[in-house]
């Protein structure tokens, strides 16, 4: 499983690294929302909560369902119309034309919100209502408002998540222009009591990351860029694919319009993609990372899981779990034959759930405790990723 950004028609001076104080907002109220999916950020999560004003906390519930489980495309801004900061060097930035190169001290959510209100309806509500927990892309998304059919599926999506989330799709399907300003004055409310503060703290540690990784795009190219973001993310130079690991399926391609990655402070372990549909593709990525062991693959998770779904390779994790035995011992234990036991023992070695050592004729083997210790952990990091 995978998502694939197709890059083979962009040019390299049409992928750029900006920052984006929306998407800040967005990714700061999903940990709000679900702050289990970030433990490192649980104290910043209470500590905000307890303080938020009642009625302000009451109307993000209300429309919590555009960020909790599936971020909302409105959060992920990428269209020329949004008023991103661009922070490329000269020739490796987007274009002026395209996103507004300005001052970094100027950019702010009003620039952005801004964007909103130059979005039609159809538009707007398809962003909104990006809230299907499918593992692949849909293509194309039709707009509610056109048609009975795609209207009741937005709404039974809406009613899955909670009886106010589909009360907040109704009053969105019902009037849009209404809701895009009451969701409007939510955002300014949430600046003015938390995010304001937010942002002047973060902003300087993602505006540093933004421009480190436009350097090196501007010098090495696309596949050290890609390689500095996340271990996660590889470049395919053959088919000129950006291959996502995670435990979803999709395929987005990027043109001529480009490509942007957004820095969050608030992402842990999150990767999010935006699929445009024609418009310019985002990758929201962390930049602030805990103090962990690199990030295994996939691939190797799924190999170690089937490692030890056999029963009697789990009877061996047990018995090497206790310490080092031979093949003879594990043999006679288990009342099979060596050449058995040994085929198993091949199986958890490969998957790197065991470790050898020679002590005069006999081969001893043993449990790597650690790094089981670290499989639903590196299990929950590829699901959350």
């Amino acid at each position: 499983m995978s998502v694939v950004i197709d890059v083979s028609d962009v040019p390299l001076d049409r992928v750029s690294f900006a920052v984006s104080p929306l998407a800040e907002l967005g990714a700061a109220l999903h940990v709000l929302a679900e702050p289990s999916h970030h433990p490192g950020l649980l104290d910043w999560a209470v500590r905000t909560r307890t303080h938020l004003p009642p009625d302000l906390a009451d109307r993000l519930h209300e429309a919590d369902i555009l960020w909790r489980s599936t971020r909302s495309d409105l959060f992920l801004p990428g269209s020329a119309a949004a008023g991103l900061t661009g922070l490329g060097p000269k020739g490796a930035g987007l274009k002026a034309a395209d996103l507004k190169v300005a001052d970094l001290g100027v950019a702010d959510l009003k620039e952005e919100l801004d964007a909103w209100d130059r979005l039609d309806d159809d538009a707007f509500v398809v962003a909104a209502v990006e809230i299907s927990c499918a593992t692949s892309f849909a293509h194309p998304r039709p707009s509610p408002l056109r048609r009975a059919e795609d209207r009741r599926r937005a709404r039974e999506l809406a009613a899955a998540r909670g009886l106010r989330q589909a009360a907040f799709a109704d009053r969105l399907l019902e009037d849009p222009q209404k809701v895009r300003a009451w969701l409007r004055r939510l955002l300014e409310d949430c600046e003015q009591h938390f995010f304001g503060e937010v942002w002047q703290r973060v902003r300087p540690q993602l505006t540093a990351d933004a421009r480190h990784k436009n350097e090196l795009l501007k010098h090495r190219g696309l596949a050290h860029a890609v390689a500095s973001v996340s271990s996660a993310i590889t470049l395919d130079t053959e088919r000129h694919l950006l291959v996502i690991d995670k435990l979803q399926d999709g395929r987005v391609r990027a043109t001529s319009t480009g490509l942007v990655f957004l820095p969050t402070a608030f992402g842990w372990p999150h990767l999010v993609v935006r699929d445009a549909h024609g418009d310019r593709p985002v990758l929201q990525y962390p930049v602030a990372v805990p103090e962990l062991p690199p990030a295994l693959s996939l691939a190797v998770v799924r190999q170690r899981l089937e490692a030890v779904a056999h029963p009697l390779r789990l009877r061996l994790c047990r018995t090497l779990a206790r310490g080092p035995h031979s093949t003879t011992e594990l043999a006679d234990a288990n009342g099979l034959t060596a050449p058995e036991v040994s085929r198993h023992l091949g199986v958890l070695k490969k998957a790197g759930l065991t470790r050898t050592r020679r002590q005069g004729r006999y081969v001893f083997h043993e449990l790597d405790i650690e790094l089981v210790g670290r499989l639903g952990a590196d299990l929950l990091g590829n699901a959350l990723r």
